[in-house]
């Protein structure tokens, strides 16, 4: 009786149980060659057998040549010597996605990093290199997402299913205004949440779990970091399996995620550090000559489809305030909102720091926000930008040499910017102030107030870190009482 031969292995097969060996070591660089079979193709992932009981995934990167690839590794590759066996997985990296890791902590390769229980072994797992959705099934929501954040709900307002970004340099308060929109989110919004910590520090990761624990968030949430001391490739990915964990809420289950990412520079600093370990030529200010591109492809797929939306909060930090800087205007070329903050502004303890003249939404528009919105953002925006054109007047001659009206004006100004800001409740424990929320309509009430006069015999001190107006009026009438200097 003769046999059957075997039906011949198709190409991914041959690819997946392709097996190679490291022939050189660069630090996050490695180079593997392959014996026979199938080449890995870019973007797939390879697993290093070696006798660490930490995983070693390389993703590969190019294609040297005859049977050699070059791979950024995921992980620190301390130890990793030439002659070590690799196995191809046939395909890029996964990572576990669906109700399993809400409440967890993973790293880039969705390993657990919590101390928690394993996941189960049929936790599904997608691919973290995924196309966009195809633009006719895109939708664009105009529904207005509320922070309670005053000056962000005035001017520069964000919608559910649209992308923003708050932009500063170093110490003006990114991380701080981030966490309060998570706890300002927790308590308006019901939904799913992933965070993405891109380049976080080691405490930061920890006083968010800690803080996502106290805030009753943490069942509803999925953390994935990549933290500052692991090597660039888990830094440059990690943006991109958050997205994938969230990408599954949206098709699989039809929910609304809300993505915040903190920090997207540190994204693109990644990126620069694995293009320059591959010998490519830097492009402008020393960043990598893909940088469009691969920003492009992170944002693009940070999109609402019929029935769920992907609502998204980053923060981009700016090296050396500098707003012009490449890495800052490729990513704000693809946001609805952005919020500017000002160091000048902090360092006069107007918090939070953001930039009324800088920040902007496309949603500051009548037809979303209504006229009177409208009306009186735009009035604010006039009132502040007269009184910065007056600064080195003041600074010059002094306040009185100014006209009567001009007076009037830098008086409403300052009360203005007093008004807009309040305290956080994620800084409670350090200012011992109770954080405040308001809604927009008490925003626009309470500015529309200060531009008509109302509040002009007021000390600015009763409106500055107060929630609403009447609040304000309260504090006024209290100094009035007990005979405080006005």
């Amino acid at each position: 009786m003769l046999l059957e031969p075997p039906a011949p292995m198709t190409q991914a097969a041959q690819v997946a149980l392709a097996m190679g060996v490291v022939t050189a070591v660069r630090g996050g660089v490695v180079d593997v060659e392959f014996g026979e079979g199938g080449l890995p193709p870019l973007e797939s992932a390879l697993s290093v057998d070696w006798d660490l009981p930490e995983p070693l995934v390389l993703e590969v990167q190019a294609h040297t040549g005859g049977r050699a690839v070059r791979c950024v590794a995921l992980q620190n590759t301390h130890g990793l010597h030439r002659g070590v066996s690799v196995r191809s997985s046939g395909g890029p990296l996964q990572v576990p996605v669906g109700e399993a890791v809400l409440g967890r902590l993973l790293d880039v390769t969705g390993s657990l990093r919590d101390r928690g229980p394993p996941l189960a072994p049929d936790t599904p797992r997608w691919p973290i290199h995924r196309p966009p959705p195809p633009l006719e099934t895109r939708a664009r929501g105009t529904e207005l997402f509320e922070t309670g954040i005053k000056v962000i709900d005035l001017l520069a307002p964000l919608a559910q299913g649209r992308k923003a970004a708050i932009f500063g340099g170093a110490g003006v308060g990114k991380t701080v205004l981030v966490m309060e929109l998570i706890h300002a989110m927790v308590e308006r919004y019901r939904g799913i949440s992933v965070f993405a910590g891109v380049g976080e520090r080691s405490r930061e990761g920890h006083e968010l779990l800690q803080d996502m624990r106290q805030y009753g968030a943490l069942p509803h949430t999925a953390l994935i970091f990549g933290q500052m001391n692991e090597p660039p490739g888990a830094r440059w990915r990690v943006a991109l399996a958050a997205l994938t964990i969230a990408e599954y809420f949206r098709d699989e289950r039809h929910q609304n995620v809300l993505l915040l990412m903190d920090n997207v520079f540190r994204f693109v600093q990644a990126g620069a550090e694995v293009s320059g370990l591959l010998g490519r030529l830097p492009s402008r200010v020393g960043y990598q000559p893909t940088l469009a591109s691969e920003v492009a492809a992170l944002q693009e797929r940070i999109a609402s489809v019929a029935g769920a939306s992907i609502t998204a909060i980053e923060a981009v930090y700016v090296p050396a305030d500098d707003f012009t800087d490449p890495a800052v205007t490729t990513i704000a070329t693809h946001l609805e909102s952005q919020i500017m903050l000002s160091r000048a502004m902090a360092a006069e303890g107007i918090y939070p720091a953001v930039d009324p003249l800088g920040s902007s939404s496309v949603l500051l528009d009548p037809r979303v926000v209504g006229e009177e919105h409208y009306r009186v953002a735009g009035r604010v925006r006039e009132t502040i930008a007269r009184y910065r054109d007056l600064q080195d007047v003041i600074a010059l001659l002094g306040l009185n040499e100014l006209s009567a009206e001009d007076r009037l004006l830098v008086g409403r100004a300052r009360r203005l910017q007093r008004f807009l800001t309040q305290p956080f409740s994620v800084t409670e424990g350090f200012t011992g102030m109770p954080g405040r929320s308001v809604s927009r309509a008490e925003t626009v009430k309470g500015c529309q107030a200060i531009l008509d006069g109302a509040c002009d015999g007021w000390a600015e001190k009763s409106l500055y870190m107060i929630g609403t107006l009447e609040e304000a009026r309260q504090c006024e009438a209290a100094a009035t009482a007990a005979g405080a200097p006005r």
